[in-house]
C-alpha cells in the first residue's frame, strides 16, 4: 500500500480508496458503511472474500485499525506451557494429541510447571499461557492446585489458562451436571478464585455442524464453546477467540463463525453501552433476525481503544481479541489438504477486522503466520502479534522444533518497519513499563495499576 495512503487520517484515506489505480467498484458502498460506522452483513463479508481487490480489502482492515489504535502496535512477554498433549480426543486436523505410551507423548507435573513458571518470571514474563490436551485421568483438583500453586509462585504473572474444550472437560470430571452451563459456570468460578486471570480463546475451530462432524467430531460444538465464553464474562473474566481456517470449511462458513462471535459480544456489551452511551444499532443477525449491535468501530472510535468496560465501568468480561489461525496439515489425518495460501490468510484476517466491530483486538499470531506474515498482517488489520512464546508444541511452522521463540527486539523490529510504534503490554491490554527486571501495569495515562 502507498505510504502517502498510510500518512493520511482514516476518514481522508475512507475518501482516498476509491480514487486508487485497481480499486473494485463494487467495493463502494462497503467503503460507505465503513465511514459511517454501520455494520457490514453477510453479502458484504461474500464480496470481501470474492473481490480480485485484496489490496483494498487489507486498506479497509487497517484504515478500522487506525480508528481504534493509531499508530500503535502490540506485543507481549509471554511464556506458552503445553502440559501434556495426552487426549481423550482424536481430531483429525490435529497433530499435537497422543496417546499414553505413544511415541512423543508427554505430561508435565505441577512442580515441572512451577519451575518453568519461575524461569519465564525471571525472564521478565508478565502472562503465562498454558493449555493442553484433554487428560483422561487427571483429577479436577489437579487443576486448581495447578493454579494456586502458580498464584502463589509468580503472583505478579497473569494467569491465561485453557481452552473452552478443556473447561467443558473440566465441568465433567468435577462432576457439575454433565456440561450445563450452570455446572460450567461453577467450574469457572472455583478455577478464578484459584488463579485463573482470563480465557485464551482456542477450541472455536469453525462453528459450523458440517464441519465439526467431519474434522471435529467429538469435540464441543458452537453452542457450548459460546456458552463457556459467555460464562466467564459474566464472573467478570475476559477472553479471546480464535478460527482455525482452511481446512474443509467454505469461506460462507467462515462468515458464520463470525457472525455468531459477533453476536455473542452484541449480547456481553449490551446494557454496558446502553448505559455509556456508545450507539446502538438495528441489524439482522446470521439468521435472519434483527438485534441490537454494538458498533466500536465507527468514525468516533478512539485510538488507543478505549470504549470498552472496565472494573470501574461494568463488571463484565468480553472478548478482547480474535486470533485468525491458518491451518497446518502436516502431521495431521487431513495432511493431503493443501492449507491456506498467504493472500488467503491476509484476506482472511482483514475480513476478521472488519465484520467483527465489536472486537477491540486482531492478532496476528506470528507462531502460525511466521513473523513476516504478521508484519504486513499489521497493516492489514492486525495490532497485536502475540509475544515471545518460547515454548510452543501445537503447531511447528517450517520444520520448526518445540522451542519456537521470538526475542523483543524481534518483535519491536518487526513492529516498527510495518511503520507502527511498538508497545508492550499485559494480558489485558494494559501499556507496561519496564525498570531493569521490574516491570509493572499502567493505565493509558501512564499511571501504575494493580495487577
Amino acid at each position: 500500500m502507498p505510504d502517502a495512503l498510510h500518512r493520511r487520517t482514516p476518514q481522508s484515506r475512507l475518501e482516498r480508496l476509491p480514487l486508487l489505480p485497481g480499486f473494485d467498484p463494487r467495493l463502494a458502498p462497503i467503503v460507505d458503511r465503513v465511514r459511517d460506522g454501520t455494520r457490514l452483513s453477510r453479502e458484504d463479508g461474500r464480496l470481501l472474500f470474492s473481490t480480485p481487490d485484496v489490496h483494498s480489502v487489507c486498506a479497509l482492515a487497517d484504515i478500522v485499525r487506525d480508528r481504534l489504535h493509531g499508530d500503535v502496535g502490540y506485543y507481549n512477554v509471554n511464556r506458552h506451557i503445553n502440559y501434556s498433549n495426552l487426549c481423550a480426543l482424536s481430531c483429525r486436523f490435529c497433530a499435537f494429541h497422543r496417546k499414553r505410551g505413544q511415541d512423543g507423548a508427554y505430561e508435565m507435573t505441577i512442580d515441572e510447571i512451577r519451575a518453568e513458571a519461575l524461569k519465564a518470571a525471571d525472564a521478565g514474563a508478565t502472562e503465562l499461557h498454558i493449555v493442553g490436551g484433554l487428560h483422561p485421568w487427571l483429577p479436577f483438583q489437579w487443576y486448581l492446585d495447578l493454579l494456586s500453586t502458580l498464584r502463589d509462585a509468580v503472583p505478579q504473572v497473569h494467569l491465561k489458562a485453557f481452552t473452552a474444550v478443556e473447561i467443558v472437560h473440566l465441568t465433567r470430571i468435577a462432576k457439575r451436571g454433565g456440561e450445563g452451563y450452570d455446572g460450567i459456570r461453577s467450574v469457572l468460578s472455583d478455577l478464578r478464585d484459584a488463579g485463573l486471570g482470563s480465557l485464551p480463546g482456542g477450541g472455536a475451530e469453525v462453528f459450523d455442524d458440517r464441519v465439526h462432524d467431519e474434522v471435529f467430531k467429538g469435540k464441543i460444538r458452537s453452542e457450548r464453546w459460546l456458552d463457556v465464553h459467555r460464562a466467564a464474562h459474566e464472573i467478570g473474566l475476559r477472553s479471546n477467540a480464535t478460527m482455525l481456517y482452511g481446512h474443509v470449511e467454505t469461506r460462507d462458513e467462515r462468515l458464520t463463525h463470525l457472525m455468531l462471535l459477533r453476536e455473542q459480544q452484541d449480547r456481553t456489551l449490551r446494557a454496558w453501552a446502553t448505559g455509556s452511551g456508545v450507539p446502538l444499532q438495528s441489524h439482522p443477525g446470521h439468521d435472519g433476525e434483527v438485534r441490537d449491535a454494538v458498533i466500536l468501530t465507527g468514525p468516533g472510535a478512539p485510538h488507543p481503544a478505549r470504549p470498552l468496560p472496565t472494573p470501574a465501568t461494568s463488571r463484565t468480561g468480553y472478548f478482547q481479541t480474535i486470533i485468525p489461525l491458518p491451518f497446518f496439515p502436516d502431521g495431521s489425518a487431513l495432511q493431503h489438504l493443501p492449507g491456506p495460501t498467504g493472500l488467503e490468510n491476509l484476506r482472511t484476517l482483514a475480513i476478521a477486522r472488519l465484520m467483527l466491530d465489536n472486537f477491540p483486538h486482531v492478532k496476528a499470531f506470528w507462531i502460525m503466520q511466521s513473523l513476516r506474515m504478521a508484519q504486513v498482517m499489521l497493516r492489514s488489520g492486525a495490532d497485536d502479534l502475540d509475544g515471545t512464546v518460547v515454548w510452543y508444541d501445537i503447531t511447528k511452522l517450517g520444520g520448526q522444533t518445540t522451542h519456537q521463540e521470538a526475542g523483543v527486539a524481534d518483535l519491536r523490529r518487526a513492529i516498527r518497519e510495518a511503520g507502527l510504534q511498538p508497545v508492550e503490554r499485559d494480558t489485558l491490554y494494559r501499556p507496561v513499563r519496564r525498570e531493569g527486571a521490574r516491570w509493572h501495569s499502567t493505565d493509558h495515562a501512564g499511571l501504575a495499576v494493580a495487577r
